[in-house]
């Protein structure tokens, strides 16, 4: 149960840092996004690698965050049913669509992406647009990053339904127990 619960911490860990870091595209994303529009409507030009640039910092900040987020329990939820549930049902839930929902989806998104990367890691693909970005294919390449770290933190999110199902929940630091995000919503 200890190896359980240092996997949950390492991933955890691990999304945490890359998500606090990678969240800063937002505000790198929306600068750009403002020099685009006024470059456009004061100075009447535009540069199309700009435009590019914004688009590609907000889906490498969404790839890379994604990890993040689902540990964080901040994906949308109907949660009708989960919310109020017992911490027991809460695991069961979990580890279910962990196994049935999460790492089958990972392991298809992975799948059908992998060729499609390494084509474009293979020529070094650039935009598509004239006078557009180069390196396309970095940012194709956080969709394995995206699988990576949500298949982790899948896999987290499954060793800490069994450490709750086993009663053993308190081998975790209290932000990575279920209902730790539940206490920062009421406040």
């Amino acid at each position: 149960m200890q190896a359980l619960a240092l996997l949950v911490r390492t991933i955890s860990g691990l999304n945490r840092i890359v998500g606090e870091v990678l969240s800063w595209l937002a505000l790198g994303c929306v600068l750009v996004c403002f020099a685009v529009v006024v470059e456009r409507y004061v100075f009447n030009s535009s540069t199309l690698w700009m435009q590019d640039l914004y688009v590609w910092l907000g889906g490498a900040m969404f790839t890379g965050v994604a990890g993040f987020a689902l540990m964080r329990d901040d994906h949308v939820r109907v949660d009708i049913f989960y919310r109020p549930a017992p911490v027991r049902k809460k695991a069961m839930a979990d580890l279910f669509g962990v196994a049935f929902f999460l790492l089958p989806f990972i392991y298809v998104v992975f799948h059908y992406a992998w060729p499609a990367v390494a084509r474009s890691w293979s020529y070094q693909e650039g935009s598509a647009n004239f006078g557009g970005m180069p390196g396309l294919f970095v940012l194709k390449g956080f969709i394995i990053l995206f699988c990576a770290l949500v298949g982790l933190q899948g896999l987290a999110m499954g060793a800490r339904a069994i450490l709750a199902l086993t009663n053993r929940e308190d081998l975790l630091p209290d932000n990575l127990r279920y209902g730790a995000n539940d206490a920062k919503e009421a406040h």
